[in-house]
């Protein structure tokens, strides 16, 4: 079974940034395609970012040049640096990972972005 912890998650005001960890504790780690998602309260689940096994990336459209994610083998860690931050931005981020067939789930970390 495969445990993802979230965290890095806090309040920051406009305009900061924050960064996002992902630790997994799956020893194929380097196998996952890896996914950011976050939910604001009242809203659907969205798309944030995306890296695959062999470190491809993708964005969506929202925080494209402004959020990025990365990825550490060794640490068995995914990164999302989130940067220019907005209100808008106010969601719990969750980790979720694709791996041989399997999906899983981490628990999610509030981010508040505030004056």
């Amino acid at each position: 079974q495969v445990q993802l912890v979230e965290s890095g998650g806090g309040l920051v005001q406009p305009g900061g940034s924050l960064i996002l960890l992902c630790s997994a504790s799956t020893s194929i780690f380097s196998c996952a395609t890896m996914v950011w998602h976050r939910q604001a309260p009242g809203k659907q689940r969205e798309l944030v970012a995306t890296i695959t096994n062999v470190g491809g990336t993708i964005y969506g459209d929202s925080v494209k040049g402004l959020f990025t994610i990365s990825k550490d083998n060794a640490k068995r860690t995914v990164y999302l640096q989130m940067n220019s931050l907005i209100p808008e931005d106010t969601a719990v981020y969750y980790c979720r990972a694709w791996i041989r067939g399997d999906v899983y789930w981490g628990q999610g970390t509030q981010v508040t972005v505030s004056s």
